[in-house]
């Protein structure tokens, strides 16, 4: 079955009632996923965009047609290293372990935990959707802000000109813990995402499996909220966001040789809008040197 055909077939999991901000590409990429998943599916999300969106429910009532769980936020790996040990020792390999979790729970606040997780094999699927910040409670910045980023904690004046330090990469470092299947993906890119959805979900059985989305965000980045995919498909096309996976130690990398500048795609970003001739050329110097690298790791 090609992945429209499954999307156009797949029970939509989300319930009504979310009230993610119009253009949110996190939204859509959680519905997305659990079309892939299906209904045999536990879901972890941590304090964040989407559990603030309803996602986890109110009252009672579940935000999710799946059980659905909200752990603290440094702990979402932890916690399903549990959830994932129960199912085992009751011999249920059929259910389908999730986390879907910001940057914030991500690359901050539950690195240790996610760390740990990739390093014992725990097997179960950890998808980050990166906003780059911490958008929920204001878009303060996060590790993997880009260098420059404008928000609430750096912001642009005549005692700062934006975030200073170039940003966390996950992708690769969660790459680096061996891990049974890692990937980016990009909600301007839906066949490859499906495809590595499924890829996630099935290497999950075997080991630790973790997926990085890239996430345009409206609200805190400052683009018209019909942009959003836009926005997603010239960070791919200008290298920014490379899109590359790695199963069970072979690398294989969309390898985009004639990128377009990286000034294409930030242009319609308020939150790069301060940025001089200067401050873009480095983060294109950055972006050329990262891909650079990912080329060698995979030839």
């Amino acid at each position: 079955m090609n992945y429209i055909d499954l999307l156009r077939e797949s029970e939509d999991l989300v319930t009504p009632g979310m009230s993610a901000c119009q253009g949110c590409a996190a939204e859509m990429c959680l519905r997305r996923v659990l079309q892939v998943a299906g209904r045999n599916t536990i879901m972890t999300i941590p304090p964040g965009c989407m559990a603030g969106a309803g996602v986890v429910g109110w009252n009672f009532d579940n935000g999710l047609k799946v059980p659905v769980h909200i752990p603290l936020l440094d702990n979402t790996a932890s916690f399903l290293s549990g959830v994932s040990n129960m199912y085992q020792r009751k011999n249920r390999q059929d259910v389908n372990i999730i986390a879907f979790a910001g940057d914030g729970a991500t690359a901050d606040c539950g690195f240790q935990s996610l760390s740990g997780a990739a390093e014992r094999a725990e097997k179960f699927l950890y998808i980050c959707y990166d906003n780059e910040g911490y958008m929920n409670t204001g878009f303060q910045r996060s590790s993997t802000s880009s260098k420059g980023s404008k928000t609430s904690t750096t912001p642009v004046g005549s005692a700062g000109g934006g975030k200073s330090q170039n940003q966390k990469y996950m992708p690769l470092i969660m790459a680096m813990h061996n891990a049974e299947y890692v990937a980016t993906a990009s909600p301007s890119n839906m066949k490859d995402l499906v495809e590595k959805v499924t890829k996630g979900i099935e290497a999950s059985k075997r080991g630790f499996a973790y997926i990085h989305i890239f996430s345009p965000c409206p609200t805190g980045w400052g683009h018209d909220t019909n942009l959003s995919i836009d926005i997603a498909k010239k960070a791919v096309k200008s290298n920014f966001f490379p899109l590359f996976e790695v199963d069970r130690g072979n690398w294989k990398l969309l390898d985009n040789k004639n990128p377009i500048p990286v000034s294409e795609w930030m242009v319609k970003l308020k939150k790069f809008s301060h940025l001089s001739d200067d401050d873009i050329i480095a983060i294109q110097d950055l972006a050329d040197k990262r891909m650079e690298l990912l080329r060698k790791l995979s030839s």
